[in-house]
């Protein structure tokens, strides 16, 4: 009997956790499947994937990318360099790893690695998060033969033969958290009966979010509110003097999502693409704060795919200091509300995204 092929996987994707963990959670996937497969990501080098991936138990190697800044500076003189660099570096990964399949899942460093890749004619796979796409994916679009997608509408950017919606890869965790409230609510040594608000900043954190929640602190406590308050790497040395307050816990990161979130009675989040995906499977009433500093305003308009369908709450940063306070307490004293808003959001729920994703790198594979 013939040996069965032993698969050749290159993952390419990071920047921020929404890259890094669809990344993860798709090669959990097809490890599962494959189990003698061979995997290897590709970040960008001092970037968070460098310590996230090995600690998920997966090889990474490094390229010298980063993104063109909106103003002038000194970073975008050396973009040219940093580009040439890394097509040259994922060249030589590319033809010694010899990949039967690349996936990409957006980042910095996904460009150059499937740019040479499917130049290649080695198949090749998008994983786009965002209801917006970024330059790089609108560039790859012609090159790869799959472009799985998470937002209806996206044949604007990419060939429509491509296009397959499969939702957003997210932590498995998170599909039962309603069993876990009880066991969260004492995880995070919180008060049982009291409203618990969950604040999300994002893996690096989000400073107009953290500033809000520090001029709110005695607005919350008087709303009878606890906080779990995941402030972000940037931050936390400036936050965490918060955490001998009552009823409120500062968090650098959680590695707990899932309690996190059964913890929680009502989210603060941004509205980056993973977040958005995980929101609509975990069913909390949401209140997003989309970051207005990214790339083609992608957050607000992902979060707008969701208020649009009565599923979560908005507001933008210039308007927090007018509106936060009446928006907050509006909802927290109405339970129908509350009610709504999560039975809205799950419907958005796009729950077999991971599978349907390794499905079409199965196809790829011609498995």
């Amino acid at each position: 009997m013939a040996k069965e092929k032993t698969y050749k996987i290159i993952l390419s994707g990071g920047g921020t956790g929404g890259h890094i963990y669809p990344a993860i959670a798709i090669a959990n996937e097809l490890k599962r499947r494959f189990p003698d497969a061979e995997f290897l990501f590709v970040g960008a080098k001092d970037r968070m994937e460098m310590e996230k991936v090995p600690q998920a138990g997966y090889g990474i190697k490094g390229l010298w990318i980063s993104g063109i800044q909106r103003k002038l500076t000194l970073k975008n003189l050396m973009f040219p360099f940093k580009l040439i660099s890394s097509l040259w570096k994922s060249r030589q990964i590319v033809n010694r790893f010899k990949p039967d399949v690349v996936i990409g899942t957006g980042g910095f460093a996904s460009g150059p690695l499937l740019y040479v890749a499917s130049s290649k004619r080695i198949p090749s796979l998008i994983q786009e998060q965002n209801s917006y796409p970024g330059i790089t994916n609108k560039l790859l679009a012609k090159k790869v033969q799959k472009i799985c997608v998470a937002y209806d509408g996206l044949e604007r950017f990419f060939p429509k033969d491509k296009i397959i919606k499969t939702g957003n890869p997210v932590r498995q965790g998170l599909l039962d958290i309603e069993s876990k409230t009880v066991e969260a609510k004492n995880n995070f040594n919180l008060k049982h009966g009291k409203n618990t608000l969950l604040v999300l900043g994002g893996s690096l954190g989000a400073r107009r979010v953290n500033v809000l929640i520090e001029q709110k602190l005695d607005f919350l406590d008087a709303q009878n509110v606890q906080i779990i308050w995941q402030c972000g790497k940037l931050y936390y040395q400036q936050y965490k003097i918060y955490n001998n307050t009552t009823g409120v816990q500062v968090h650098e990161f959680l590695n707990d999502m899932d309690l996190a979130y059964a913890a929680a009675d009502v989210i603060i989040s941004r509205a980056g693409a993973s977040s958005v995906s995980e929101l609509c499977i975990v069913g909390k009433p949401v209140l997003f704060i989309p970051s207005p500093n990214v790339a083609e305003d992608h957050q607000t308009k992902n979060a707008m795919a969701i208020v649009n369908e009565d599923a979560a709450m908005l507001i933008k940063e210039e308007d927090l200091d007018v509106d936060f306070e009446n928006k907050f307490s509006q909802l927290l004293a109405s339970p129908e509300k509350q009610k709504q808003l999560s039975q809205n959001i799950k419907k958005m729920a796009l729950v077999n995204a991971t599978k349907q994703i390794a499905d079409e790198v199965e196809k790829l594979l011609k498995v």
